[in-house]
């Protein structure tokens, strides 16, 4: 497939490699982060904060959330939070914290409100790709399967 990469003997992405909600207010991190994760295989959504992405992750479902902190209308914090007390298996998308808050309390606090992982920006192509393999899962849940 064309833009899969081996990175450490891991395979980035496979023909289905399956859907990323990319969350943040800045654009051009979101338009560097997508054009990765599509290089890499990846179907790419985009929100600006974490309301807009409650409501696309509704709509559907994603395989992993890539997730600012400090966002207007509703923070990553806020909106893990909110996420992680919707029921599964929505409740258990993985999500990927980057931010350039650094210090050891917001390792804690992300933590605590349900990340899987926290990386510091700037954040390198190599490592969203690694770390989007690793985190990703393809969701079971639709909104069709809801309706039944």
């Amino acid at each position: 497939m064309t833009g899969a990469q081996n990175i450490g003997g891991l395979d980035t992405a496979t023909p289905s490699a399956g859907r990323i909600l990319i969350v943040d207010d800045a654009s051009l991190i979101r338009m560097f982060y997508g054009e990765i994760l599509r290089g890499a295989g990846y179907e790419v959504d985009e929100a600006l904060n974490g309301l807009e992405a409650l409501e696309k992750l509704l709509i559907a479902p994603a395989g992993l959330i890539v997730l600012d902190v400090n966002m207007p209308r509703m923070d990553g914090m806020t909106f893990l939070r909110a996420l992680r007390r919707r029921d599964p298996p929505l409740a258990a998308t993985p999500v990927l914290i980057t931010s350039t808050e650094a210090a050891p309390r917001d390792f804690e606090l992300a933590r605590a409100a349900g990340a899987n992982f926290y990386l510091v920006k700037p954040v390198s192509p190599d490592a969203l790709i690694t770390y989007a393999a690793l985190l990703h899962v393809t969701p079971e849940w639709s909104p069709e399967s809801a309706r039944k």
